[in-house]
């Protein structure tokens, strides 16, 4: 899978959850920088 469609993927799912790039970041102990990087797929890591 490449980074655009990870980064899609994960939108998807955050948005059906209701959630805000803040409230994944909290969960995962990332920064919402680091979420917003994943999505746009500038990074997976």
């Amino acid at each position: 899978m490449n980074k655009e469609r990870l980064g899609a993927f994960i939108g998807a799912r955050r948005k059906e959850r209701n959630m805000t790039q803040k409230d994944l970041a909290a969960r995962l102990h990332v920064t919402d920088k680091a979420v917003s990087k994943w999505e746009r797929g500038v990074s997976q890591s």
